[in-house]
């Protein structure tokens, strides 16, 4: 792709995420059109417009503003550490969960959600669980003395297991009155109770990690055309591939600490932004992170306003992704046959 059409599509996809946005905010129970939304946002440049109600600023400033910042921040995450771990593995088929670290951050949530911890606390246990489980990983690789892909993603698949069993721990000891429909809807992830502080914890993980992995992109780049390649280049494979998944892995478990646990995007995303602009990842990683974002708004948009009773965003990236990546399958195949 050329310079001015990658530029081109960057700005499209950025516009059609703010377009999303503004059409967001006005959408919900207290329905206010996109013109209002508009007005309402430019207040504190503009001054206060006399014909604008304090209900209607309250609704946009502190009830769904915080909450679609929150949904464009985890889906931005989710896509951006997708499409660099599908570099980094070389497998278009990975995805931050593969990696343990979303499975040990649900158990850390589930856990604080048991023993009644407050918010602040249920944060850090399930960051905190999340990061350890990608130390484990670290550990068994060394122990076996090999940090290749292969190990790495065994080593994922064994601790995503393992914590998924002490997740389905948690909910059988979870009192059924309480505790567990709480366990269960956290997992299935919501951006129902998105509060600034939890914001505030998403966006400056995603703006520090996210932040490293874009100004490593070209290094992205020569991971993925394998490691003999890499070394060829002077890369140091082993130091620079789990700095990446150190980046990736606090994204992903920031995620999860803030909203639960959230599927597909990651994987589907990427494929669509590959589709658009190439496999590399100079180009790729900042499409995909905006899309993710505007393509998670979309599904939280959804999931607030289908029905009077909020659908979890787990549930409805399931039932929108697997049908898309079915047809991103399909044609790839078909692609790959006309070649």
């Amino acid at each position: 792709m050329k310079p001015r059409s990658y530029r081109i599509t960057l700005l499209a996809v950025i516009t059609l995420t703010l377009a999303i946005s503004v059409c967001s905010l006005g959408m919900g129970h207290y329905g206010l059109s996109p013109w209002r939304v508009v007005q309402i946002l430019i207040e504190p440049l503009s001054g206060r417009h006399p014909t604008i109600s304090d209900i209607e600023r309250q609704v946009v400033w502190s009830v769904r503003l915080p909450r679609i910042l929150l949904a464009l921040c985890a889906g931005a995450g989710l896509a951006l550490s997708g499409a660099t771990l599908q570099g980094v593995f070389r497998n278009p088929l990975v995805d931050p969960h593969i990696i343990g670290v979303s499975a040990g951050a649900a158990f850390g949530g589930t856990l604080a959600i048991l023993l009644s911890w407050s918010p602040l606390l249920l944060l850090l246990s399930t960051f905190t669980f999340g990061m350890t489980a990608l130390l484990l990983i670290f550990v068994m690789a060394t122990a076996l003395g090999k940090h290749n892909v292969l190990i790495l993603i065994l080593a994922g698949v064994i601790l995503s297991g393992f914590f998924g069993a002490l997740v389905s721990l948690m909910q059988y000891l979870a009192d059924t009155e309480e505790k567990l429909p709480n366990i269960v809807f956290w997992l299935l992830g919501s951006f129902a109770t998105a509060r600034p502080d939890k914001l505030l914890t998403l966006a400056a993980v995603l703006c520090v990690a996210g932040g490293l992995l874009l100004r490593l992109r070209w290094h992205i780049n020569v991971l993925s055309m394998g490691e003999q390649d890499a070394r060829a280049l002077g890369v140091a494979v082993q130091p620079l591939r789990w700095l990446i998944l150190c980046l990736c892995a606090a994204i992903a478990a920031a995620q999860v600490a803030v909203s639960g646990s959230i599927g597909w995007i990651g994987l589907v995303i990427p494929h669509v932004a590959r589709l658009l602009v190439g496999a590399d990842h100079r180009r790729l990683l900042p499409v995909s992170l905006w899309l993710g974002g505007a393509f998670m708004l979309l599904v939280d948009t959804l999931a607030r306003t289908l029905s009077a009773a909020e659908i979890p965003v787990g549930i409805l990236t399931a039932l929108l992704g697997a049908p898309v990546f079915a047809v991103l399958l399909y044609r790839t195949r078909h692609q790959n046959r006309g070649g």
